[in-house]
């Protein structure tokens, strides 16, 4: 982390310090659904709580169109205060008299959470006005939301131009997962990208093909590769249209030589519902009217044996529809043998995105991977190459 300024490069007694956390969370009848993006940054807020900090708490939730009550941040404080075991107060909005009112306030080591940032239409513009309205509230300004570092608006990247910037535990631990993984990786490394489309990840195999030793592609994407080699698919979910793409992408990897491993064979099945009748192809009998909807026991053991041979892993979307059973096997079998090989030392392991964290939590080894990250779009963008500007923000 010595290319990033981080709390051990500043001291916060009796600070104002602006955190920018993630607490957009799921919420089902006014109540927090899903907590693990609020225990995620409770590490961070209760550390600067304690090193005497006025803990000022920035966030954004949902999309609302101005103010509106139903996205307002105010349970989601309350739920933050229950698992941080202290009180969180709560001000009515994030800039103006209100906010600043409740700034004025706090003692050191209180915490306060500013309603929704989004709730201004400055903030997703990042304008100057709104950032100098926010940075007035502080003295410091600490992000920790790494879910929202892609995106440069005015509490997660604008702000860091106005005071002193440091990353926080929970953003440091991301850089830090992430940079092992594919900055300087211990080799060889794999990767598994799986999902429905390859419409959506063609910057992501892009670039993971000129970084990685081996390339699993699974799920959905996986159809539209085979058809473009000439396999016939039937009824699977492919896109026909994209298989000089496809082409292109095979064609890059033997140039940089990265290993491509797709399924040699395919469990199929007439309807897309759990427990449909199923049976396991080889590729060159895929009938005409059926649909793969998971990798086969085959693909599986090749899987496996790539997963043997990695030092590194990075894992982004499932091998097979994992909702469905038992179309979940492929994908929960891979995961529960790449968690073995973390846990006995073997391999490092990362992971992220939605339906990667799904399908990781639905095979119950989430935890014994390395790192889950539960950033979508911005695990995406940094596995795509790309710079993301809360995060270059940060640098020293």
């Amino acid at each position: 982390m010595s290319a990033f300024r981080t709390l051990d490069d500043v001291n916060v007694e009796n600070k104002r310090v602006l955190v920018r956390v993630d607490l957009n969370v799921p919420m089902e009848n006014g109540a927090v659904g899903d907590a693990t993006r609020i225990e995620r940054v409770i590490p961070t807020i209760l550390e600067l709580a304690r090193a005497r900090a006025k803990v000022i708490l920035l966030a954004h939730f949902g999309r609302p169109k101005g103010v509106d009550p139903k996205e307002s941040l105010k349970p989601v404080a309350a739920k933050l205060a229950e698992i941080a075991k202290r009180p969180v107060a709560f001000a009515e909005d994030c800039i103006g008299e209100v906010a600043a009112q409740a700034v004025a306030a706090l003692q050191p080591g209180d915490i306060l959470c500013l309603e929704n940032t989004r709730f201004h239409p400055g903030e997703e513009k990042n304008d100057p006005e709104f950032v100098k309205a926010l940075a007035a509230n502080g003295d410091i300004w600490v992000n920790d939301a790494f879910s929202a570092a892609h995106r440069a608006h005015a509490s997660t990247e604008g702000l860091g131009h106005l005071l002193p910037a440091y990353a926080g535990r929970t953003m440091q631990a991301e850089i830090e997962a992430l940079s092992r993984a594919l900055e300087q990786p211990k080799r060889p490394v794999v990767a598994v990208v799986g999902g429905a489309k390859v419409s959506t990840k063609l910057e992501l195999l892009g670039n993971l093909v000129s970084k990685v030793d081996a390339l699993i592609i699974g799920g959905g994407m996986a159809n539209t590769f085979l058809h473009a080699q000439g396999v016939g698919v039937g009824k699977s979910l492919a896109e026909r249209d994209l298989a000089d793409t496809a082409r292109a992408i095979l064609a890059k990897a033997e140039k940089v030589n990265c290993a491509i491993i797709l399924p040699v064979d395919a469990v199929v099945a007439y309807h897309f519902a759990a427990d449909a009748p199923n049976h396991a192809y080889g590729l060159d009998s895929i009938p005409h009217d059926g649909m793969i909807l998971d990798a086969g026991p085959q693909s599986v053991e090749r899987i496996k044996g790539a997963i043997d041979e990695a030092e590194t892993l990075v894992w982004n979307g499932p091998l097979g529809a994992f909702e469905l059973h038992p179309f979940d096997h492929g994908t929960v079998a891979a995961a529960k043998h790449v968690a073995a090989r973390t846990k006995a030392g073997k391999l490092l392991s990362v992971a992220g995105g939605g339906d990667t964290v799904a399908a990781l939590n639905h095979a119950k080894v989430a935890e014994q991977f390395s790192y889950v990250s539960t950033a979508g779009g911005a695990f995406l963008e940094w596995l795509e190459g790309k710079p993301l500007p809360g995060v270059e923000i940060l640098r020293a």
